[in-house]
């Protein structure tokens, strides 16, 4: 099942209401998917930093104290760091900026080795990711997501059918070391565990047992390359074997690509104010209201749309 959803306004540099639209439709998608939420979202941005954001460890498979001093030890580290600031805690997740020149892999690493179970995820200038386990109203009650203010994003609603139910697991995914990349995804990557150990023998490391982070990482990859977001959702129809759609964000386009087989529903609407996709019809007209023609998105179709 899973539901994925993206929304693109068009006409307005910030849209105060992009988080409440973005939840309403996750809201209309929760019961393709009652085991996680989640959202990666484009706010206004910060060209000369980088907004990070990470947990601390997972309620549902570590001890409130463990939580604790992880979320302990990474306000040290940012506390520590020349250019850091903003610095916020929430549940399990904590949040800074930091100024100046990034090493983006460098920071991952040693920002996961201050304990176990803790994870980046993301890191940007203007995108920022939030994910819980559980159902969208969740997701709302502990990140607030219907009061961001942005451009554009994706979401997920996901109903686990192999890899375990937890925060790592459930989506978007973040295009580890590459900024304000991300991705949503429905269907399988069947050829994952060939792509997987390609990539490990190059020393690229995975979070997960989720085939979809092999899509993040592939467009992590190709857009650290300078290819465009276009390109690398071609690469993805070229390279990944499987039925899925697929939705992927950067910090200024949102783009998708649908398998060969049209075995994973996606229907899109396009005005001259917003696109909007998503697994279902019903995400779109509940939150949209407006005369608009909603299609379905076709076989081998790659979209791409920028600021």
């Amino acid at each position: 099942m899973c539901g994925i959803l993206g929304y693109f306004r068009k006409n307005y540099a910030i849209d105060p209401n992009l988080g409440s639209t973005m939840l309403s439709m996750l809201q209309a998608l929760g019961r393709r998917g009652p085991d996680s939420a989640g959202v990666a979202m484009v706010g206004p941005a910060h060209p000369a930093a980088y907004i990070v954001r990470l947990q601390a460890g997972d309620e549902l498979e570590m001890s409130k104290q463990a939580i604790e001093t992880n979320r302990e030890a990474v306000q040290i580290f940012a506390g520590a760091l020349d250019g850091a600031s903003d610095l916020s805690c929430s549940g399990v997740y904590v949040r800074f900026v930091l100024a100046g020149d990034v090493d983006l892999p460098a920071l991952t690493r040693a920002l996961e080795s201050l304990g176990q179970g803790i994870r980046v995820l993301s890191i940007g200038h203007a995108m920022e990711l939030s994910k819980e386990v559980g159902t969208p109203n969740l997701l709302e009650a502990m990140h607030h997501i219907s009061a961001f203010a942005g451009t554009h994003g994706i979401g997920h609603t996901r109903l686990c059918t192999e890899s375990m139910v937890d925060l790592s697991h459930s989506q978007p995914f973040w295009g580890r070391g590459a900024a304000d990349v991300a991705i949503v995804h429905n269907g399988h990557i069947t050829n994952y565990h060939q792509l997987r150990r390609k990539y490990e023998q190059r020393g690229v490391g995975f979070v997960t047992e989720n085939d979809s982070e092999v899509l993040a990482v592939y467009l992590a990859e190709s857009l650290n390359r300078g290819e465009t977001l276009r390109q690398g959702l071609d690469g993805v129809l070229r390279d990944m074997d499987g039925a899925f759609s697929c939705l992927a964000v950067t910090a200024t386009e949102m783009g998708f690509v649908k398998d060969p087989y049209a075995f994973k529903p996606l229907v899109m609407a396009e005005t001259d104010d917003f696109v909007a996709v998503a697994t279902e019809e019903i995400a779109i007209r509940s939150a949209i209201p407006g005369d608009y023609k909603v299609s379905e998105a076709q076989v081998e179709e790659v979209r791409v749309w920028s600021r």
